[in-house]
């Protein structure tokens, strides 16, 4: 790597913006470091008529990231975590973590909306949020809801969705707070693994050990934990698979969900921060034994 570091973003409003985040920070600390920021568009930003399951899952959001970085054009890329598949590329490892943000979801209703049509047809394209929602409300409809935050927010106000489900950091990032109706507390609907925090990925040969003074050690013990339990259980993008870390102290608190047509299953494994991974695998054989 050269005198200059180049970024690789996605090209929507919000990824922009939490790349931006991640420049800043890493100029506090090296402030004679030139940065420049490619951004691109993914397979995942172009094809919106259908879910990602049903398209390839999350890997459509990294692919011409990767390719960016594999090929040399960038040499570090950042991504929302959430959105990263469980399987990374061994030759472009995670680097570092931002600190977490607000890891809830959230209700957003039209800007001239009657809160008693919230449940005729929200807006999700999401497994995990439909399936904790159905507990919260009585029979809701739901709508295919793909496309960046200003996308979705237009179409809702023009009354194609009584409401939105949303990640509450999304709309925080963008300026779009006063957006929100309502936050879901983390038991009412648990997040997606890694909800809220970024990450950087770099290429393995490369030294990228400056990073590490950016790097929020909590963020990356919840990011392993929840993780691992995604991955140990299989989950991929189509699977109703959810789970949150908490960390008090010297504990970390997982709780995970589990859904299929048989099972609705909530379970929590508290451990040690040092052994975060382990934790996650622990939670994800406490389920698989009640399947």
């Amino acid at each position: 790597m050269g005198r200059k570091l180049r970024v690789g973003s996605r090209d929507s409003l919000l990824a922009v913006k939490q790349t931006k985040q991640i420049i800043c920070q890493i100029q506090q600390h090296y402030p004679k470091l030139e940065i420049e920021l490619i951004t691109m568009k993914t397979t995942g930003d172009k094809i919106l008529q259908k879910s990602l399951d049903k398209i390839g899952g999350k890997g459509l959001f990294v692919k011409e990231l990767d390719d960016a970085l594999l090929e040399d054009k960038v040499d570090i890329t950042v991504h929302s975590l959430k959105d990263m598949p469980m399987e990374v590329n061994t030759q472009l490892p995670l680097i570092a973590y931002s600190k977490r943000g607000d890891p809830r979801d959230v209700l957003v209703l039209p800007e001239q909306s009657s809160y008693s049509l919230v449940q005729d047809r929200i807006g999700t394209s999401s497994q995990r949020r439909k399936i904790q929602l159905q507990k919260l409300y009585h029979n809701p409809q739901f709508a295919l809801a793909r496309g960046n935050i200003i996308t979705r927010l237009k179409k809702l106000d023009d009354g194609e969705y009584s409401a939105l489900i949303l990640a509450a950091a999304g709309l925080q990032r963008t300026g779009l707070s006063h957006r929100i109706s309502r936050f879901f507390s983390t038991k009412e609907v648990i997040p997606s693994a890694g909800q809220a925090i970024l990450a950087i990925q770099g290429r393995k040969e490369d030294d990228l050990s400056f990073l590490k003074t950016i790097n929020n050690i909590d963020s990356q013990r919840m990011a392993e934990a929840e993780r691992e339990f995604v991955t140990v259980l299989n989950g991929g993008c189509s699977s109703p698979i959810a789970a949150y870390a908490e960390i008090a102290g010297t504990q970390l608190k997982l709780t995970g969900l589990y859904c299929d047509e048989q099972h609705y299953l909530i379970e929590e494994q508290i451990g040690s921060v040092e052994q975060a991974r382990q934790i996650g695998e622990q939670l994800a054989h406490k389920i698989k034994q009640k399947k």
